[in-house]
């Protein structure tokens, strides 16, 4: 395999630079005459560079063929500025539900193809479902994990499939590409997600999906119990405060949550 050298690593980082900076001066969508005019680059090269952007989500193309700065990208840009704790967001919510349930409320994120426990409200008494805060979590195994997943499409599915192999936890797991994305189809359409101890034997879950002021997949809420103990009458509720938490996240009443493509 013939190794990239770092010289001309730098070079095309500098050139997607010069590329975005480029786009970021036009209010409106710009051709690719007028970047490769603007930054001195080939035509062929500036399209190379742009397509690799489109592909990483940090550049849009419009139907007319110009270029824009993606949704994503502006949404980095302002983060830091307009970021909101959503832990502490809905913590008050979780002891709600804690109180309400008497079991264990996860609230967990994406990294990759795993979900993080990042925050939790245990119930008062000694036998619950324990998750540890920072403890990971594959994808395909869990409720929340599921929805993440069908938000991505088919292709997204396939390539965690690809990716992960789907390792088997219990008899209950799934372990083949057809089956999980119907599952995980049926999960985003429905509002929400079980587990039907397809991470462990006795354990299964009820999650739903927090989103943001852009439509977008922040974190997962999830209630945890022993599989005897969990009831289908929580999902109201458990919908209904996912609902709440988006809503003081800035997500927008009757607002289309956005899918990933790739």
């Amino acid at each position: 395999m013939t190794k990239v050298k770092p010289e001309s690593r730098i070079q095309v980082i500098d050139r997607a630079a010069t590329l975005l900076d480029a786009i970021s001066r036009y209010t409106m969508p710009v051709t690719l005459k007028a970047l490769s005019a603007d930054t001195n680059l080939a035509p062929s090269t500036a399209f190379r560079i742009l397509h690799s952007l489109i592909d990483n989500h940090f550049v849009d193309r419009d139907n007319s063929g110009k270029y824009q700065l993606s949704g994503r990208l502006i949404r980095l840009s302002n983060y830091q500025s307009q970021h909101v704790d959503f832990r502490k967001v809905a913590l008050p919510y979780m002891e709600k539900l804690r109180d309400k349930f008497g079991e264990t409320i996860n609230l967990t994120t994406r990294e990759g193809d795993v979900i993080i426990y990042v925050e939790k409200a245990i119930p008062n008494r000694m036998m619950h479902v324990q998750q540890i805060i920072g403890s990971r979590a594959p994808l395909h195994v869990t409720g929340v994990g599921k929805m993440m997943l069908g938000m991505e499409g088919s292709e997204g599915i396939s390539g965690y499939a690809h990716r992960t192999n789907l390792p088997t936890y219990t008899r209950k797991t799934f372990s083949d590409i057809e089956s999980l994305e119907r599952e995980c189809m049926h999960c985003v359409e429905q509002g929400f997600a079980y587990d039907n101890e397809e991470a462990e034997i006795g354990v299964g879950c009820i999650g739903v999906l927090l989103y943001d002021r852009y439509g977008e997949v922040v974190a997962g809420l999830s209630v945890s119990a022993p599989i005897d103990r969990r009831k289908d009458e929580w999902v109201k509720h458990l919908v209904k405060a996912g609902k709440s938490i988006s809503i003081e996240l800035g997500f927008v009443k009757n607002q289309q949550p956005i899918k990933e493509t790739s």
